[in-house]
């Protein structure tokens, strides 16, 4: 029985490469982590000021509701780390 042919494929070669790179622009964002750090820590304050004093401070009128101000400061943190690069 005749034997096939074996056909060789030819070797891939890459396209060429660019000649000039295109270099990414990345805007200062230097002011994002002292930022996102003090809204954890206010609103970590405000929670821990409204436990300590027994709901007299940061604000009396807010009752319970101190508790959701101080995690809307700390979400407000989560908020701004989106924004770090």
């Amino acid at each position: 029985m005749p034997k096939s042919r074996i056909r060789k494929k030819a070797d891939f070669t890459p396209p060429p490469a660019p000649k000039q790179a295109t270099t990414i622009k990345l805007t200062n964002r230097s002011w994002v982590a002292p930022v996102m750090l003090a809204m954890f820590l206010i609103g970590l304050a405000w929670i821990v000021v409204f436990y300590v004093t027994e709901g007299d401070l940061p604000l009396e009128s807010f009752g319970n509701w101190n508790i959701v101000v101080g995690f809307g400061f700390i979400a407000a943190g989560f908020g701004v780390s989106t924004q770090w690069k």
